[in-house]
C-alpha cells in the first residue's frame, strides 16, 4: 500500500513562520511535522510514500531526499505555484499512487493514530478518520452513522487521515480542485465509510497551535 503525504500548502496563518520554511519542516518536539507522519507510516508497513509540495517545495526534497534515512522510498510531486488544492494535488499524483486504494495524510497535523488500523481495501470510494471538533471548528464536516458517513446529522471533523480509491478522482481533468465536493457527492451515495477516533490529534494551523504542540511534545517526552 502507498501513501501520499499532502505538503503544498502555503501556510498562511502559520506566517511569519512559512515566510521561509514550508509548514511541513516546521519543528515540534525537536522533529520536523512531516518526520512524525513519516515514522508512523513506516512502522505501519507503508513504506512507499508520495508528497506532493508547492512553496518552497525544494526545501522538503532537499531536507528529506529518498526516504531512505526514515526507512522509506519516497517520490515527490511538484505543483509549483499556485498549489493544486487537495484534490488536484491527488490527481496530479495518481499516476505514481497506482490503481489501489492509499493512505492520504494532511501534513499540518499530529497525531498518535496508528496508521496500521486503516482498512487495506475499500468497499467505496473513501475510508476517513473522523476525531472530535475541536474548538476552532465548531460544526465539525461529516456526521458518521454505523461507520457509514453522512453529510447531515451531528458532525465530526475530518482528521485530514483516510483512504481513497482512485475511483473517486476517476474522469476528472487535471488543474485546481477542492477535495469537499468530491467526498461530499460519493457521501450522497453512501460510498464513504469511516471510524471515530479518540486519541491525540492536533490541527498545526497557528504559531500558538504550533507552540502548543511544542510544549505538549517535550512533556511526553520526560
Amino acid at each position: 500500500m502507498k501513501a501520499i503525504i499532502l505538503a503544498a500548502g502555503r501556510g498562511e496563518r502559520m506566517r511569519p513562520l512559512t515566510e521561509t520554511t514550508p509548514k511541513p519542516l516546521l519543528h515540534a518536539g525537536g522533529q520536523c511535522l512531516i518526520e512524525y507522519h513519516l515514522h508512523a507510516l513506516v512502522r505501519a508497513g507503508i513504506r512507499d510514500i508520495v508528497i506532493n509540495h508547492s512553496w518552497l517545495g525544494q526545501q522538503i526534497v532537499d531536507y528529506l531526499g529518498d526516504g531512505q534515512r526514515y526507512g522509506a522510498r519516497i517520490v515527490y510531486s511538484a505543483e509549483g505555484e499556485p498549489p493544486l488544492e487537495t484534490a488536484g494535488g491527488i490527481i496530479q499524483a495518481l499516476p505514481v499512487l497506482g490503481d489501489a486504494p492509499f493512505v492520504l495524510v494532511n501534513g499540518d497535523i499530529w497525531t498518535d493514530y496508528d496508521f496500521a488500523q486503516l482498512p487495506r481495501a475499500l468497499t467505496g470510494k473513501a475510508h476517513l478518520v473522523l476525531v472530535d471538533n475541536p474548538t476552532h471548528h465548531p460544526a465539525g464536516d461529516f456526521a458518521l452513522q454505523s461507520h457509514i458517513l453522512k453529510n447531515n446529522g451531528d458532525r465530526l471533523t475530518y482528521s485530514g487521515i483516510g483512504v481513497y480509491s482512485p475511483s473517486l478522482f476517476a474522469g476528472l481533468a487535471p488543474g485546481v480542485r477542492p477535495l469537499a465536493p468530491l467526498l461530499r457527492a460519493a457521501i450522497d451515495e453512501g460510498a464513504v465509510h469511516g471510524e471515530w477516533y479518540r486519541g491525540q490529534w492536533w490541527d498545526i494551523g497557528t504559531p500558538d497551535r504550533l507552540r502548543q504542540l511544542d510544549q505538549f511534545l517535550q512533556q511526553r517526552q520526560r
